[in-house]
């Protein structure tokens, strides 16, 4: 039994307007959560979405083929019933954000992340009030209150599936300032995960490019993508 995997049943996969938003339907089955929740998205584009990857299926089902899917059970069967958890989890990134941490050599990478990543924190600090340190090496850089308490309010102001996408951006990229950017709309997604890869980008440039960690690096900014993705299909309005 332990290599059992579910197979195809349905013929169509629609998505239908109910109660609290969109669920999407295999013939007259609507899908469910892991967790037996009925699947209610937000937006009818997500919702969409969704069907079009279970209609996509063939033979045995692919979780990993549906990250869509996949993203809206998390924001259904954990985000939502954690939602505190999650949110101060997601929050405290910013008392160790990755733009805060420059080399402390050789010049020219710390030149590089200081063009970087200086106008992201001073967009934050000008979007939420929130300033951050700046330090060097790997000695912990104290941040003002303030700021993470601004940052904080902010993260825990969002919707179970919007949180849901900062938390594959923040999880990530290391940086909870490169996740409010892009979900804000402050960068684009592929610009936000280059300048979260500067330090591997020197790295590969100085010894040459590791097939292994390469190949990592792709899955993750894969994952990056599809969660912007996620996040667009929330807001769309058709």
């Amino acid at each position: 039994m332990s290599n059992w995997k579910a197979k195809r049943f349905w013929t169509d996969a629609t998505a239908r307007p109910v109660a609290g938003g969109w669920g999407i339907w295999l013939d007259e089955r609507q899908v469910r959560t892991p967790a037996k929740a009925p699947m209610v998205v937000p937006s009818v584009a997500l919702a969409t979405a969704i069907a079009a990857e279970w209609q996509a299926q063939a033979g045995e089902i692919d979780p990993l083929s549906m990250p869509l899917t996949r993203a809206a059970n998390a924001a259904i069967d954990k985000v939502a019933v954690q939602f505190d958890e999650v949110a101060e989890l997601i929050a405290a990134y910013g008392a160790s954000d990755l733009l805060c941490y420059r080399a402390e050599g050789p010049e020219a990478l710390a030149a590089r992340q200081a063009a970087a990543w200086d106008p992201v924190l001073d967009w934050a600090e000008q979007r939420f009030g929130a300033p951050l340190n700046r330090g060097t090496g790997v000695v912990p850089v104290s941040q003002p209150v303030a700021s993470l308490d601004a940052l904080a309010r902010e993260v825990r102001s969002l919707s179970n599936f919007t949180l849901t996408a900062l938390h594959e951006f923040v999880g990530l990229s290391g940086s909870l300032v490169l996740g409010l950017a892009v979900l804000h709309g402050h960068l684009a997604p592929q610009r936000a995960w280059q300048i979260s890869r500067i330090d591997e980008s020197w790295q590969a440039e100085l010894w040459g490019v590791d097939e292994e960690a390469a190949e990592a690096a792709e899955r993750k900014a894969a994952e990056f993508m599809s969660a912007h993705n996620f996040l667009k299909l929330i807001a769309a309005s058709t």
